[in-house]
């Protein structure tokens, strides 16, 4: 039998090369893939049974959030508006518009509309809006420009990593409490400092991030 030819280890070490080098590559460009926005839904728009422009209503017409979304300062969700809320305008106004056909069948039929969510949250997630909004965290915040939203789309990933990068270090995501639900407000010379909206919106640190917090 034939020894190996002089070029076998050579022949090797290139081989070797190529398929760490390789694996290294395929590593790195998988490594990014979680944050790509398709996988974040980030910026991407979910299509709805009527297209509800929160630019139109909010920014157009000044709603205040509360309008719609009624359990927010009282509940762990956010609420989605029932059928009465939009037929409150929509039986004054619009009333014929064929956009809106949905939203006059589901008010006569008793059946709601199915909103698809936006923003979701695994099961194992203990998440609760009214907490955040004592506490100062605006709703832009989280929702990210919800004013500019012709149609509505995740403003954040809502990875663990990015809550907890607040949960750390709460004071520069805070506001004023009265300003939560303003979605034009800006941080101000006239602002408090961080350290200090941490202390006048009794925002308790302690045990922030522990495990418990969210995971319940």
């Amino acid at each position: 039998m034939a020894g190996l030819g002089p070029g076998s280890n050579l022949a090797m070490k290139v081989g070797l090369i190529v398929v760490l080098g390789g694996t290294a590559l395929l590593l790195v460009l998988i490594w990014p893939i979680p944050w790509f926005d398709y996988n974040t839904q980030i910026s991407l728009v979910q299509p709805q049974p009527v297209p509800f422009s929160h630019k139109h209503h909010v920014a157009g017409l000044g709603l205040d959030c509360r309008y719609c979304h009624t359990a927010v300062e009282v509940s762990a969700s956010a609420g989605i508006p029932p059928i009465e809320t939009c037929m409150t305008c929509h039986s004054q106004i619009w009333t014929n518009a064929e956009i809106l056909s949905p939203i006059r069948k589901a008010y006569a039929s008793g059946i709601p509309v199915h909103w698809r969510r936006v923003n979701t949250l695994p099961d194992y997630v203990y998440f609760n809006h009214s907490i955040h909004i004592a506490k100062g965290v605006g709703c832009t915040t989280c929702h990210g420009p919800v004013e500019t939203m012709s149609l509505t789309w995740k403003g954040q990933s809502l990875f663990m990593s990015w809550c907890l990068d607040c949960h750390r270090n709460p004071g520069p995501k805070l506001r004023p409490v009265d300003k939560v639900f303003d979605p034009f407000w800006k941080r101000g010379p006239n602002t408090p400092p961080p350290d200090e909206l941490v202390k006048v919106n009794h925002v308790v640190t302690t045990g922030l991030t522990d495990c418990s917090t969210c995971h319940r």
